[in-house]
């Protein structure tokens, strides 16, 4: 298994904070957005490399940090590649299904793959992600519980059915059609690879990566891991700074 974080945006609601930095590594603690991310993907022993694409903004600054991590003796069992799609501006941007397109394509991936967006804490354990996939032998998609309406509509909205498998899937409902959240964390089958080529190549929606969720679910069976532990997205000045005063990793994830 490969796992690949999405870190090629321009955070410009962030600015100026993110404007000679990226989102990802901003600090929360002692530890980048990133360095939260790249452990919970070290414990899972499935995964031997991950992929961090970013543009040609930022591409410097995270091969610094790879550098750096590599430098401390962090991370050794996984094969790290920093990737530059090219773009320079949130203008050019290639979006972020486009993106994960683009690395599988560059390295010519065909394994099961594990995708996240590269802005996102998680406080659950990954592992138990990949149990479900493990089980269900078929593509997983994390849900949120969420009982914030005027948030749910601003949101891409999941329903599944009692054995997990998602049956409906909708970004910024205007009527919510369940209180679950899907934030961009997902396993991807080898086999669906090549479908997120046909998405691209259809012309959908190449940036909000819950379209693919969308456009995939009637298609093939996708299944739901559902936790109650909140996944934090530093979207903000204000939630990051919030974030910074409040925010404490599990001791068994930290």
């Amino acid at each position: 298994m490969k796992a690949l974080v999405l870190a090629a945006g321009y955070a410009t609601r962030l600015y100026p904070l993110t404007k000679d930095k990226p989102k990802p590594l901003l600090k929360i603690g002692e530890k980048t957005i990133l360095d939260y991310l790249v452990q919970q993907f070290e414990a899972v022993t499935e995964i031997d490399g991950v992929y961090i694409v970013t543009n040609d903004k930022f591409y410097t600054h995270f091969v610094k940090w790879a550098n750096q991590a590599s430098g401390a003796g962090l991370y050794k069992s996984l094969d790290i590649h920093i990737v530059n799609d090219g773009t320079t501006s949130n203008d050019n941007r290639l979006g972020a299904i486009a993106d994960i397109n683009f690395v599988i394509e560059k390295f010519n991936i065909n394994d099961d793959l594990f995708v996240s967006a590269g802005d996102n804490i998680f406080s659950f354990d990954f592992r138990n992600m990949v149990s479900l996939y493990n089980k269900v032998g078929g593509d997983v998609v994390l849900a949120h519980k969420l009982d914030d309406l005027e948030r749910l509509k601003k949101r891409g909205v999941i329903e599944f059915d009692d054995n997990l498998q998602v049956i409906g899937f909708e970004e910024k409902p205007p009527q919510p059609k369940s209180h679950y959240v899907c934030p961009a964390l997902y396993i991807f089958k080898r086999e669906t690879l090549s479908l997120i080529r046909e998405y691209i190549n259809n012309g959908e929606n190449s940036d909000a990566p819950g379209r693919f969720v969308q456009w995939l679910f009637p298609k093939k069976q996708v299944f739901a891991y559902v936790t109650n532990e909140p996944s934090i997205d530093i979207g903000t000045l204000e939630t990051y700074n919030k974030v910074c005063k409040t925010f404490h990793m599990p001791d068994n994830l930290s």
